[in-house]
């Protein structure tokens, strides 16, 4: 396709590009049909999360307003990769720029014994979010944490990979070059970074060696023994998460012990679910030219509930209360999976019922703890006056208060766009094969290394929730 693609960008010149949004969203639905083949229980798994989407959105016809209809909230995807190698990591960043994706946050992983490092590429402006908020958190492994054989058996492994096609390159370097893709082009964009993500059942090393990086950590066997970063999981976005998890329990679909995050009935953050990752049949190479066959487990069916952004204030309680909480879930287990899987969630809601200081968004906006975007009433924008006789030396949070009570002004929370570290470790390890072994434990935080791999700094999203509350507060100003 190599000529033919150089003879398109030629005749590109004056043509009209693909909006950016428009390849993520066509992408983002090329990858969720392939994975449909791929992983059966998945597609399942999308008819339950859009029944249960309409009926909440039923129940609760107001919410709409703010989530979007039921095509847009059924519609949203975020799926998950692991890379090898710092090129890879910096190739699929040039990637994901083609659909408009940048890197925001640094997630450590190692704090819960995975031998990785985070960040998730997703649209970063309001009204591409909007469109649509397709985003990939991709992590990359750390042959650093790793003790010195492994780490040289995983080197040795990745040398030679090359996970992205010609194609694939030559586009984006044409991408890169034209500053867009012409209709045609983002097609065969599409088809070629498809390819990428795709499972292949036939592994790079023999049977002897995978189980060694098995015992080592289950990442390092799922990222060092293939041919590419097959997409391990493609959440969809459910609007009522705990009645989302019973549902998959009742169907016999085996779950993870406990939905991670904020516990039910705290509109905060994020909340995540699963089945468990399939075993599945895999080809081992042997020394005879042939192969013999084996199993992997690695990539399983995620939901997703997305709440209210939180400010750092309201952050660092939350990080507080679930560290307690993992302390306490930690005994639990010691006594068993089935006692873990009934008192956990009690525990969880009785320390936040005690410790966290809000439970509705009105409550979280008034004590200034998440993120929220104002705008004018239709009282406010018939008595505009009224507004500026307000602003009498007043901080902008009180301000906006006062003109929420008198009825100018309201409120819509932030959705929460990001992740959680110790919620994306819990759903790794509640998936990864029971063999698997983990790194020693220990803080091992190194940002620089990252953004080294990228070539690019990972954006603060904190600072991309500040300055769209600041926007919405000096338009009404």
């Amino acid at each position: 396709m190599g000529q033919a693609v150089k003879e398109r960008s030629a005749e590109s010149s004056g043509h009209t590009f693909v909006p950016k949004h428009q390849i993520r969203e066509t992408f983002s639905r090329a990858m969720s049909d392939m994975y449909k083949k791929e992983v059966p229980l998945y597609g399942e798994l999308l008819d339950i999360v859009r029944d249960i989407n309409r009926e909440h959105l039923e129940a609760h016809p107001d919410l709409e307003e703010e989530v979007g209809s039921l095509d847009r909230v059924s519609e949203e995807r975020h799926g998950a990769i692991r890379l090898g190698k710092p090129e890879e990591l910096a190739t699929m960043s040039r990637l994901f720029g083609v659909m408009g994706m940048v890197p925001v946050g640094y997630y450590d992983l190692s704090v819960a014994n995975l031998p990785v490092h985070s960040t998730a590429f997703r649209p970063v402006e309001e009204d591409e979010l909007a469109k649509n908020p397709f985003r990939v958190f991709t992590s990359l492994l750390r042959t650093d944490l790793l003790d010195d054989e492994t780490r040289q058996q995983a080197i040795d492994s990745l040398a030679d990979r090359e996970i992205f096609t010609p194609g694939a390159i030559e586009l984006i370097n044409i991408n890169e070059r034209q500053g867009g893709l012409t209709a045609d082009q983002a097609d065969a964009f599409i088809r070629e970074a498809l390819e990428t993500f795709r499972w292949h059942s036939e592994a790079r090393v023999p049977l002897d060696q995978y189980e060694k990086f098995l015992k080592s950590s289950g990442l390092v066997a799922d990222i060092a023994s293939f041919k590419g970063p097959h997409i391990n999981h493609l959440t969809p976005r459910v609007l009522d998460i705990q009645k989302l998890h019973r549902r998959m329990q009742d169907m016999g679909i085996e779950t993870i012990p406990e939905v991670q995050g904020p516990p039910s009935g705290w509109p905060i953050l994020l909340q995540q679910t699963s089945f468990r990752a399939l075993v599945e049949k895999t080809h081992f190479p042997d020394d005879k030219g042939g192969y013999v066959e084996g199993r992997h487990r690695a990539r399983f069916g995620e939901i997703e509930q997305r709440h209210t952004a939180l400010k750092p204030e309201g952050m660092a309680i939350y990080d507080r209360l679930i560290a307690k909480a993992k302390q306490y879930g930690n005994d639990l287990k010691k006594e068993g999976e089935e006692v873990y899987r009934k008192e956990y969630p009690g525990m969880l809601a009785e320390l936040f019922e005690k410790e966290f200081p809000a439970k509705t968004n009105d409550e979280l906006r008034r004590q200034d703890l998440g993120y929220f975007v104002y705008e004018k009433t239709k009282k406010g924008q018939q008595h505009p006056e009224a507004i500026q006789a307000e602003q009498n030396g007043q901080s902008n949070h009180q301000l906006m208060e006062t003109l929420i009570r008198k009825g100018l002004v309201k409120a819509t929370p932030v959705t929460y766009e990001d992740f959680l570290p110790v919620s994306a470790a819990g759903i790794f390890k509640s998936n990864l094969d029971e063999k698997s072994g983990l790194i020693e434990s220990g803080e091992a935080s190194d940002r620089a290394l990252l953004e080294e791999a990228l070539g690019d700094t990972v954006a603060d999203y904190h600072d991309l929730y500040r300055r769209q509350e600041e926007q919405s507060i000096r338009s009404i100003l």
